[in-house]
């Protein structure tokens, strides 16, 4: 008993420490918006790691339905996210406080604030409507899904050449000619609840992906922590190819001009779910889910598709293609135990930077810092 009171005790004061960390984020990032009347006794409130640029059209959707109520976005990372629900919680149990519906890419950080208390349930035709890899206790819902995929530079990779499998990617990388030495990024797994997610999904359905990593270190990979980070590098073609980057922001991108390409792996191209939870301390959890069940209702599934890019629910599973969901639950918490995860992050840094401790080792480039992209 005293070890475990010993425990929530430093848990506790993580969390408080946490909790201003993760506030500054929300000042310094700059990424918000604000809908409906200045006056309106009706508020809701989102947090939520969907960019503002790629979300917008869905929230403007919303409002025009619901023109008495003022929305309040606020775009924050998937760690800070997480970080303040549960500061939130131990700081203030009682209080009702906070936004009123979270919305992360990190799906297995959303599974965990459930399994641990920190959401209420919610039970809605359009909640019951979902498949059962969408819904977990009626607690967590995927609200639209985003495959992970390899993105290159059509300028400076040949189509012919492109991987279409990890198998020819780590065949590329170990090249005579090293075609994507110095040119080749991934997710930063320890600055990014995505990158985590990703790359612990890698090990567990690749028996290949100890060697993809140790090839992409002695390639001299930088490292993202946003997928915008990673277009940007690619636009600009101070890199040929990303690995693991996000569907839609992509798209956006190629849309508008980018000399870019998406590959997805044949081998397996994961589909991460954007997911919902109304916290609970909600101070309108009412609100909360009026807003889940909009973007959980046939309209509001094709706002999704349309304006942000992501993949209605019901069209998430492409068999013959290889594209699969993953599916919300327990199985997604296994890699956030904290002797699990120091074990894979040491694995990762010691294949992914083997030359960090020699000189001329690359660096490793591509974190937003301060107020930078989040997702």
């Amino acid at each position: 008993m005293r070890k475990t009171l010993a425990a929530l005790r430093r848990l506790a004061a993580a969390a408080a420490l946490l909790l201003p960390i993760a506030l500054q984020a929300a000042e310094t990032s700059g990424g918000g918006l604000t809908l409906g009347p200045a006056d309106g006794n009706n508020v809701l409130v989102v947090h939520a790691s969907n960019s503002v640029q790629v979300f917008r059209g869905v929230l403007e959707d919303f409002s025009r339905l619901n023109p008495a109520i003022r929305l309040e976005y606020t775009e924050l990372s998937t760690q800070d996210l997480y970080a303040q629900t549960v500061a939130r919680a131990w700081q203030s149990p009682a209080a009702r406080i906070g936004p009123d519906i979270v919305i992360s890419s990190a799906m297995d950080l959303q599974t965990k604030l459930v399994n641990d208390g920190y959401a209420q349930a919610h039970v809605s035709p359009e909640t019951r409507a979902l498949p059962g890899w969408a819904n977990w206790r009626d607690e967590v819902f995927s609200i639209g899904t985003d495959p992970i995929v390899m993105v290159y530079n059509t300028d400076r990779l040949d189509a012919a050449r492109a991987p279409r499998t990890r198998r020819e990617l780590l065949s590329l990388l170990q090249a005579p000619d090293q075609p994507l030495a110095g040119g080749i990024s991934t997710y930063d797994v320890e600055g990014s609840g995505i990158g985590y997610l990703a790359a612990t999904q890698d090990t567990r359905l690749d028996s290949m992906a100890g060697a993809l990593l140790a090839a992409l270190g002695r390639n001299g990979v930088t490292v993202h922590e946003s997928t915008e980070l990673a277009l940007d590098r690619l636009e600009r073609g101070e890199i040929t190819l990303a690995y693991n980057l996000l569907e839609s922001y992509t798209r956006h991108r190629i849309d508008r001009g980018a000399p870019l390409a998406i590959v997805y792996p044949q081998d397996y191209t994961l589909m991460l779910s954007r997911s919902a939870i109304i916290p609970k301390q909600a101070p309108r959890a009412d609100l909360g889910r009026l807003f889940l069940d909009y973007l959980l209702s046939p309209r509001g599934q094709e706002m999704v598709a349309q304006q942000s890019g992501m993949r209605p629910v019901s069209a998430s599973v492409i068999a013959a293609a290889g594209v699969r969901p993953m599916g919300l639950g327990v199985g997604l918490l296994v890699y956030l135990d904290p002797l699990k995860k120091k074990h894979f992050l040491d694995l990762w840094k010691a294949a992914i930077q083997p030359a960090a401790a020699g000189p001329g080792a690359p660096p490793a480039a591509g974190g937003p810092g301060p107020g930078g992209p989040i997702d």
